[in-house]
């Protein structure tokens, strides 16, 4: 009698999750920076000379094969224990080209979802570009665009060539969205001054921002990537107004939900034996009032296994990337990947 009352009562407790589970689809999006996922051939319009047999990498076609399989490894596991769909949006960043993405599409582990691809040419010095990959039985693009971040160094005058944003318009299922995939600059020079470059690109999202709630105020925009700030940084919750909370959301405001993951100390990149949280997808007020309906917002993850993490030397405990100065650790990345869950009712 005890073990009949005990599992009737273990049955009565696990009703209200599945009636939950039933009730709602799942979508997730994420966002993942690959960390120079470089083909090996010599590309004139990129600075690739590390990055080939020949360089001081020696990159050659077994070690970037390795490096496809890993990167895929981690984006197939993304979201899966909610959705066995895993991301049906990835944002990228640190690619060379197209052709990279196409590889990392077409690799074992991933080819079953069929991803698409939307990527532009960045003018980046480095050659990095961002992209998107999706999942068709998800998201249908309706159009593309690659919009510049204008920086002039206060010296020279001249350009200061950075990476674009790419701002990818389409319809989740019916629900119109925007995407705004970016990688703003570096902290190269330090923080302080380097941070009027990464706030140029903060505007450039900001602008975009104004223009489309202008049209519709409940209008569904994600901001993601890897922004080389944190969430409390001028460039994020200034600039960008992206605020940590969504009671009390002023007009025109955006929800970080990676804020108070940040403050609780976890992060996606270590520096320092700290961490950063540089890599962040911020939502604007329509995927997370109700009365906007369809997709809704319901949580932020940093994704981490431990596999994922260096087990020795001085870097312990600190994401397990493809090199450590010149030395092949045949890892992942220096980034952890993020994303965000969707719930709709049915």
């Amino acid at each position: 009698m005890k073990i009949y009352l005990s599992a009737l009562l273990a049955l009565l407790l696990s009703l209200p999750l599945v009636a939950q589970k039933n009730q709602y689809e799942v979508a997730a999006i994420g966002f993942y920076n690959l960390e120079n996922l470089f083909d090996t051939l010599d590309s004139p319009v990129t600075n690739d000379a590390d990055f080939l047999p020949t360089g001081r990498l020696l990159w050659n076609s077994e070690r970037y094969w390795s490096k496809q399989a890993n990167m895929a490894k981690v984006i197939s596991l993304l979201a899966t224990d909610k959705t066995p769909d895993g991301v049906a949006l990835l944002g990228v960043c640190e690619v060379e080209n197209r052709t990279v993405l196409e590889d990392l599409a077409a690799q074992p582990a991933l080819k079953s979802r069929n991803y698409q691809i939307v990527h532009y040419d960045s003018p980046d010095e480095r050659g990095i570009d961002v992209g998107l990959l999706y999942q068709p039985r998800y998201f249908t693009v309706t159009g593309s665009q690659s919009i510049p971040v204008l920086l002039e160094d206060a010296a020279t005058g001249t350009r200061d060539f950075t990476r674009d944003v790419l701002h990818v318009s389409g319809t989740l299922q019916g629900d119109p969205v925007h995407i705004l995939v970016n990688h703003w600059p570096s902290r190269r020079g330090g923080e302080s001054g380097s941070g009027w470059m990464r706030a140029a690109a903060a505007q450039v999202c900001r602008n975009t921002v104004d223009s489309l709630t202008t049209l519709d105020p409940n209008v569904k925009i994600i901001i993601m990537g890897d922004l080389n700030d944190d969430p409390n940084n001028k460039s994020v919750e200034k600039v960008l107004r992206a605020a940590r909370s969504t009671e009390k959301m002023k007009a025109g405001e955006l929800y970080n939900p990676m804020y108070d993951i940040y403050q609780s100390g976890n992060g996606t990149l270590a520096y320092r034996d700290a961490w950063n949280l540089f890599d962040q997808i911020i939502v604007s007020k329509g995927w997370v009032w109700k009365k906007a309906g369809g997709w809704q917002f319901h949580k932020a993850v940093v994704f981490r296994e431990p596999w994922m993490f260096q087990e020795e030397g001085a870097f312990r405990g600190y994401p397990l990337r493809t090199y450590v100065g010149d030395i092949f650790l045949n890892g992942y990345s220096d980034h952890l990947p993020v994303y965000t869950l969707m719930l709709r009712k049915r």
